[in-house]
Formats: structure tokens, C-alpha cells, sequence
């Protein structure tokens, strides 16, 4: 893997931003227009452009939807000009569709990339997640364990007491019973109405963000994406597919995921070297939203390489 691993980050790591930042720009021209739909369209429209400039052979295995579901960046589309190294593309060209439409904070655009077969391929279904940042024992958290237990272990390894932990959920109805939980043990809770794969990224950087712990139950491909950025940084993550219909777990299995329950791994989910850039669209915790400013545009984008454990922020001015 070593050749193809160095042209990935010496060719692409700007290039990811390159195309992360054109969509992130489409979006956000209709932030807070209350058209999810058409913000999508714009991001979807400009990261397809973009990335069909670039010199791989790339194979979208997380993508808007799978074949039949999407008109474009489909799960086994093929992108980019064919010429290059062969790699696996994980991408949302615009993660939290609705709270761009809001105009509501941590809408980025989002996309990774890794040598062929070291994405997880997983159908469009929900996946329970548990995610923190680096610097804690292998195993310190799991989905195996309760709420209770894994928020008590991790302020130990935190040195703190568990009223000083902060975890992200999603404000949804299933979550529920996790919140009361999460309460019932001293906990704080950062709810956030859309967007997980910022929420764990936030995770992985509790000093910036003040939220040290992911838990709840959110889509599966955004589940692999926020793995991608988990390997850049060192990150724990366990991720577990909710296949609870047989027509879930007969898409699971024609994308060769054959074990239901199987708990995956942060490695399991996104191997190899593997980089990945996120823009922000609206303004968040660790990305500021796309300024349109007279004569220039104003972008900021995160970019990360796993081999490397490199993590860059770029503020671009994109003049008119």
C-alpha cells in the first residue's frame, strides 16, 4: 500500500478540500431557505464536477443512496477520470440537510477517501454508534456495556467525575430512554437536530468542543464517514447496523455483511490510509460557514490523513 498511500496524500489531500469547499459553497448560497431538497441538490451537483476532475479511479461505497435511489454519487458509482490509484470514496455532500435549510449551526460538506476495499460498505439504514477522542485505553467504552457503565469509565480514564462528562445525541424520539439514562448518572448532554458525523467528530476534540462521549443511533453511512475521521485522529469508535427487517438485512447482505449483530471496529469500518476533509457550510464548533463577501468567498476546512495523523484547517479566500 505504500506508493498508493503516498500519491493519496502528496495528489489529494488539497484536492478532497478543493472539492469539499465547491460544495459547501453550492449549499450554502441556499442556507436558510427552508429547501433541504434544493440545498442538497446544489452540494450534490458541484461535488460530482469536482471530484470527476480528479486523477483516481474512484468508487463511491458511501454515497446519497444506493443504485436505483440516487441519480448521482450512488453507491457504486464510478468517479473521477480513471487514471490514478484505485480508491474507495466515502462522501454527504451536505451533512445536515436540514439544519442548512435552518441556517442552524454544524452543516458541513464532507468527504474521505482510502485504497480500494478499506471502506465498510453498508446499506442506507440506521447504525448504533459510541464514539470518543484519542487518548483513552483500547476498549474503555463499548456497545456492549450500558450508558451507565461507559460514561463512569470514561471520567475515570478522564480523571474526572462523571458530572463533568458531555455527551452528544441526537434529539430524536428513540433516544429517549438513552437520555434519561445519561441524566439519571449526572451526565450533561449536547442535543443536536441533525448531523452525526459532526457530532463524533466533535467527540474527538472535547477541549475545543466541550463534548467528550457519542452515543445514540443514526444513519450507517455517516457511521463510516465519521470512522474515516476517527482513524485520522486517533479516535475509538464501535458502530453496530440496525438490520431489523428482512429487507434490511437482504441489502446488508449483497454488500457481503453477512453477520446481522456484528459490532465493527473504527479500523473495521474504515482501514488503510485514509484522508478526509470536511468544509463547514453553516457555522459550527470547529468549522466556521461559507462568507460571501463582495468581491470573495471565505471557506474553512478541516483536512486529515490517518498514516500521518495530520490534521490541517485551511481558511481559504475563493475571489470573484
Amino acid at each position: 500500500m505504500g506508493k498508493e498511500a503516498r500519491a493519496l496524500d502528496r495528489t489529494f489531500t488539497l484536492e478532497l478540500a478543493r472539492v469539499t469547499e465547491h460544495a459547501a459553497i453550492a449549499a450554502a448560497r441556499l442556507r436558510g431557505r427552508g429547501d433541504e431538497k434544493a440545498a442538497d441538490q446544489a452540494a450534490v451537483d458541484a461535488m460530482r464536477r469536482e471530484l470527476d476532475t480528479l486523477s483516481i479511479d474512484g468508487t463511491i461505497v458511501i454515497g446519497e443512496g444506493e443504485k436505483g435511489e440516487a441519480p448521482a454519487l450512488f453507491i457504486g458509482e464510478s468517479v473521477g477520470s480513471a487514471e490514478g490509484p484505485a480508491v474507495d470514496v466515502a462522501l454527504d455532500p451536505l451533512e445536515g440537510k436540514t439544519v442548512c435549510a435552518k441556517n442552524l449551526p454544524n452543516s458541513i460538506a464532507v468527504l474521505a477517501m482510502a485504497p480500494k476495499g478499506s471502506l465498510l460498505k453498508v446499506p442506507d439504514v440506521y447504525m448504533e454508534k459510541l464514539a470518543i477522542g484519542p487518548g483513552y485505553p483500547a476498549g474503555i467504552v463499548s456497545l456492549t456495556r450500558s450508558a451507565e457503565e461507559n460514561l463512569t469509565a470514561l471520567a475515570k480514564a478522564k480523571g474526572v467525575d462523571v458530572t463533568e462528562i458531555t455527551a452528544c445525541i441526537l434529539d430524536r424520539p428513540r433516544h429517549g430512554r438513552l437520555i434519561e439514562e445519561v441524566r439519571a448518572v449526572g451526565a450533561a448532554i449536547r442535543l443536536i437536530g441533525d448531523g452525526d458525523v459532526a457530532g463524533v467528530i466533535h467527540a474527538a476534540n472535547p477541549a475545543e468542543t466541550g463534548i467528550d462521549i457519542y452515543m445514540g443511533i443514526g444513519g450507517a453511512p455517516e457511521g463510516v464517514l465519521a470512522a474515516a475521521a476517527l482513524r485520522c485522529t486517533g479516535g475509538q469508535m464501535e458502530g453496530r447496523l440496525q438490520l431489523t427487517t428482512p429487507e434490511k438485512r437482504a441489502r446488508a447482505d449483497a454488500l457481503g455483511i453477512t453477520e446481522p449483530n456484528r459490532i465493527y471496529s473504527v479500523e473495521e469500518m474504515a482501514s488503510g490510509d485514509v484522508v478526509f476533509a470536511a468544509t463547514g457550510v453553516t457555522d459550527g464548533n470547529l468549522l466556521d460557514g461559507v462568507r460571501f463577501q463582495r468581491d470573495r468567498i471565505t471557506t474553512h476546512t478541516l483536512m486529515m490523513r490517518s498514516a500521518t495523523r495530520t490534521i490541517r484547517e485551511m481558511h481559504a479566500q475563493h475571489y470573484i
